[in-house]
């Protein structure tokens, strides 16, 4: 079986898209261990594939283009949506660039699933026409959490399993050094952006650490989203802040995913703004605390039992909410307990994954 993995990889510095690059894999090929993958994403453009809507339509009008030869050569177009661009909240050219190439595998005659991931928002009409086109036109949908899985079924195709993130079909880590908190700052939210106020999000990070700093605890910083030409690296936040503080922290820029869940699953809690960087934590059994921006984190989340789920809103009572989730009872207890929930959740699609021979 020749699987097409889209909008995921080895190679994005966004260790949250790597990571369900390799829960994709790790996950089909225990169905399939004959099956051969080949990956999509905007770091990895095969030739036959252009992230312009217009060029796309222009190639699937021309056959001498090879696109939708390509496409074919395929048995499964397996969707990640890079987890959480099934939806408009980054703008209507990368929903439709999408939704085009998943229409055009389908009109070639492949099999589409969505994989686990969210489900909206779509804030409007045409954006909505084409989640519906595009939840129609799959053989499988997968929810990641409930609300999801109720946008689905708002569009007239309900989900065929709700389940939980790909992260969580990934063998856990081997031993690493031990670290105490670990701290993912999100290059997203340090500057300005859509999502918060940036300025209250800074002042939130710098009260977190004046407040483990005054529990005695140490911190790493951590970034999830590697260097890169994207503004919404992780790296330059997390260099500001260590030189905020003259070097006191241990800046850990890791190299792969296997060194960033290594260092995560080393760690006492993990306190995180992006969202990845929670779930590779929690899948490995460590505590995570998420900042969260969006609607993708509550319920996700949730569905694992694990609550500490901290909405970024002023930096006093974001920060507030923060340490008081740190310094809870029975973290490491409800992580392994959430660990194991997602598994299970995981678990549960192996059969559908199986038939999908």
């Amino acid at each position: 079986m020749r699987v097409l993995i889209a909008w995921a990889d080895d190679v994005s510095p966004n260790l949250g898209v790597r990571a369900l690059g390799r829960g994709s894999i790790d996950l089909l090929s225990a169905a399939h261990p004959d099956a051969e993958f080949e990956v999509m994403n905007y770091g990895s453009r095969p030739a036959a594939i252009d992230w312009s809507p217009r060029t796309l339509l222009r190639r699937r009008a021309l056959r001498s283009s090879g696109m939708m030869d390509w496409l074919a050569s395929f048995d499964l177009f397996w969707d990640t949506r890079s987890g959480d661009s099934f939806a408009d909240i980054y703008g209507l050219d990368r929903h439709l660039t999408m939704s085009l190439i998943h229409e055009f595998a389908a009109q070639a005659g492949v099999r589409c699933v969505m994989a686990p991931q969210t489900i909206g928002p779509f804030a409007t009409r045409r954006a909505a026409w084409l989640a519906t086109r595009t939840l129609k036109r799959s053989h499988l949908v997968f929810a990641r959490d409930p609300r999801s899985a109720e946008a689905a079924a708002a569009l007239g195709r309900p989900v065929d399993a709700l389940t939980t993130d790909l992260v969580f079909a990934i063998a856990p880590p081997g031993p690493d050094a031990p670290r105490d908190v670990v701290l993912n700052v999100s290059g997203l939210l340090w500057e300005p952006n859509p999502h918060v106020d940036y300025e209250e999000y800074r002042r939130s990070v710098r009260l977190v650490i004046e407040g483990v700093r005054a529990d005695g605890r140490s911190i790493t910083l951590m970034p999830h989203v590697l260097d890169s030409s994207s503004p919404d690296s992780d790296l330059a936040a997390a260099r500001a802040i260590h030189a905020d503080y003259d070097g006191e922290f241990e800046l850990f820029e890791p190299e792969s995913l296997d060194a960033a869940r290594g260092a995560l699953a080393a760690a006492q809690v993990v306190v995180g703004a992006r969202m990845h960087a929670c779930l590779n934590a929690l899948s490995t059994g460590t505590p995570a605390v998420a900042m969260a921006y969006s609607r993708k984190f509550r319920p996700l989340l949730a569905e694992l039992g694990w609550d500490d789920v901290v909405e970024v809103r002023d930096a006093s009572s974001t920060s507030s909410a923060v340490l008081s989730a740190i310094r809870s009872p029975r973290l490491a207890e409800r992580a392994r307990d959430a660990q194991a929930e997602g598994r299970a959740r995981i678990d549960r699609l192996r059969s559908s994954v199986g038939a999908l021979a």
